[in-house]
């Protein structure tokens, strides 16, 4: 290789694919090299031939040899990958693995929290969007699984439009403020309802966790549906080592359902972080409170769990208005009380992760 050859690698190795957040020189998507003192032409090679961010990898591509190269002629051409290096690349990703492997099973590195609630209603999905993003916006590679299979709302919380990229066997999850994510809302028209039985709910639990390219995750948070049904019974099987936030409200029918989410959670043997109490009071101008839905429910719940009472949120406007928008609140420059609840408490969250890996596709292919 010339060269010039090896600088047209060098530039096209600052090109990250936006889905799978690696560069393409990693992820063997720069096909033929041609270079003369005047001209370049680079093969650069789809994972798929409906590949949705085309246009942004081939104007990237030639930002960056634009950048590296003066006044040479630029010969893009864009092609699809043949099965074989597309079943290739799938294994690479896999690290090796076989498919319809969970990667979050004893041994991963990846923090697992599930954030449930004993009922609907309390907010429980905007707080888990919103530390999702916090954390993500940290510099912590997050993934976010919408488990509320009836009532999945997270994206509209995150605005996701989209649906997920599939490479054969395997989906690459929509990203929302460098968040990955999955919901069964993405794979429906609109606001259609799901009416599944058991054995279909834990299929899709399943799938979610094997058929999902998730990068290598410092946390995956999993919003969970209210109550003790089929999805937790579900999840406690698939992801034994993972941790649970029991999200409340003040008042007392919130709470003494609050803590049959928790008791359930412990006898799946997953470690309680701790509770949150949603909703706590509504801030008036001059700094006084109004407890609209009485008080000390979020304690209650702790003492009887045996566990803290991480954050109390107060109510907040614009953490309404901004989840109907698909903008999570904590990255408004401005915070209400309720933003910086929400971003304490992600970083007590963070407190006990390892520090932040470098991101590398390293596994060799023989």
């Amino acid at each position: 290789m010339s060269d010039k050859e090896q600088r047209v690698i060098l530039a096209l190795s600052k090109v990250i694919d936006p889905e799978l957040r690696f560069p393409i020189t990693e992820l063997d998507m720069v096909g033929n090299i041609a270079a003369s003192d005047s001209s370049i032409s680079v093969e650069i090679k789809l994972t798929v031939s409906h590949c949705p961010q085309a246009d942004y990898i081939e104007t990237a591509v030639r930002d960056a040899l634009t950048s590296e190269f003066k006044d040479v002629e630029l010969n893009i051409q864009m092609n699809v990958m043949s099965k074989e290096e597309l079943d290739s690349l799938k294994l690479k990703l896999r690290g090796n693995k076989a498919p319809r492997t969970n990667p979050f099973g004893p041994g991963s590195s990846t923090r697992v929290i599930l954030v449930g609630s004993g009922k609907g209603g309390v907010g429980k999905s905007t707080l888990t969007s919103n530390l999702a993003v916090e954390l993500s916006s940290n510099g912590y590679r997050v993934g976010l699984i919408d488990a509320d299979i009836f009532g999945f709302s997270i994206t509209n919380q995150l605005g996701i439009t989209s649906r997920p990229t599939r490479l054969d066997d395997l989906m690459l999850p929509p990203i929302a403020y460098g968040v990955q994510v999955i919901s069964i809302g993405m794979f429906l028209d609109g606001n259609e309802p799901v009416s599944w039985r058991g054995p279909m709910l834990h299929k899709a639990i399943e799938q979610f966790l094997t058929d999902v390219y998730w990068d290598d995750l410092d946390f995956l948070l999993i919003d969970m549906p209210p109550g003790t049904g089929d999805v937790a019974i579900s999840i406690g099987q698939l992801l034994p080592n993972a941790q649970a936030l029991v999200v409340t409200t003040p008042q007392k029918a919130a709470s003494l359902v609050a803590v049959r989410s928790g008791m359930a959670a412990r006898n799946a043997n997953h470690e309680i972080i701790g509770v949150i109490e949603n909703m706590s009071w509504l801030e008036n101008p001059d700094g006084s409170r109004n407890y609209l839905f009485g008080q000390g429910g979020g304690q209650e719940v702790a003492s009887t769990l045996g566990t803290s009472l991480l954050a109390q949120i107060p109510l907040s406007q614009e953490l309404s208005a901004s989840s109907d928008s698909g903008y999570p609140l904590v990255l408004n420059e401005t915070l209400d009380a309720a933003g910086l609840a929400i971003k304490q408490l992600a970083n007590q969250l963070a407190e006990t992760k390892l520090p932040k890996t470098n991101r590398t596709l390293n596994v060799k292919l023989g």
